[in-house]
């Protein structure tokens, strides 16, 4: 089986409206997993159910470090009804990520949680963008989190794309982090004025074979597709990226 996800924040808007319609949509794309980003009031039962109807595993969630800290027994029982075992933080508030003494503080709190959910038999991730590579005195943001964090408490989600937005290689990142990096965002790059966007994949800069084959060499486990930029109905692009990577991933 191809260990390819979608991102469903890629397709945010027409999950909201139809959730379980959109999961059946993207599983005949071609997908195999799928990566969640929030479940607009459907039970755990309800999803699930329409998971195993279409033939779709779930890939990790993204799920707000808030929602872990204040409510994570009820989260995790959610996340265990569907399948999930791989919980992903995908984003910090700036109180937790100003200075190196914040990512010490949110480094000790990751810990904390990932000890507890790994106990019970889940994965903590975590999940970049660009402002973790800011430096502090030599340390970048995602090095204090990484160094700060058992192995088995927090594992990497890296997205490629943000990693190469701050001018970092990818494939040294994987290869530091290859017995914690277990998810991979594959997304591409265009520049369009003085910015740098998402796009589809293929249709951009970024060597999305080469992060394949390094995550390949390092197990990582699964390959998301997303996109945060569009031309067109993201719904479409979906559709494209999935052909793309699986084209990639025939390859390698």
């Amino acid at each position: 089986m191809r260990s390819i996800g979608l991102q469903f924040w890629s397709i945010r808007e027409e999950m909201a409206e139809d959730l379980l319609g959109m999961i059946e949509k993207v599983a005949k794309m071609g997908y195999t997993g799928a990566q969640f980003a929030g479940f607009f009031d459907y039970t755990a039962e309800e999803v699930k159910a329409k998971m195993d109807e279409v033939g779709i595993i779930a890939a990790g969630a993204h799920v707000q470090i808030a929602e872990l800290e204040n409510n994570l027994d009820e989260t995790l029982k959610y996340h265990e009804t569907i399948g999930n075992d791989l919980i992903i933080v995908p984003y910090l508030p700036e109180n937790m990520r100003t200075t190196a003494e914040d990512y010490k503080r949110t480094a000790e709190l990751l810990n904390t949680i990932g000890e507890k959910v790994h106990a019970k038999g889940f994965t903590l991730g975590y999940h970049n963008h660009d402002f973790e590579f800011d430096v502090f005195d030599g340390k970048t943001g995602l090095e204090i989190l990484f160094e700060n964090t058992d192995a088995n408490h927090l594992k990497m989600e890296l997205d490629c794309f943000w990693a190469s937005y701050t001018g970092n290689n990818p494939l040294d990142i994987i290869d530091k982090y290859a017995n914690r990096c277990v998810s991979l965002h594959i997304k591409d790059m265009k520049i369009k004025g003085n910015q740098h966007i998402s796009t589809e994949l293929g249709t951009g800069t970024l060597p999305l074979a080469d992060y394949i084959r390094k995550g390949k060499e390092h197990n990582v486990k699964w390959f998301i597709v997303e996109q945060e930029h569009f031309t067109k109905d993201p719904v479409e692009s979906a559709a494209q990226n999935v052909k793309a990577i699986s084209v990639i991933l025939d390859k390698k």
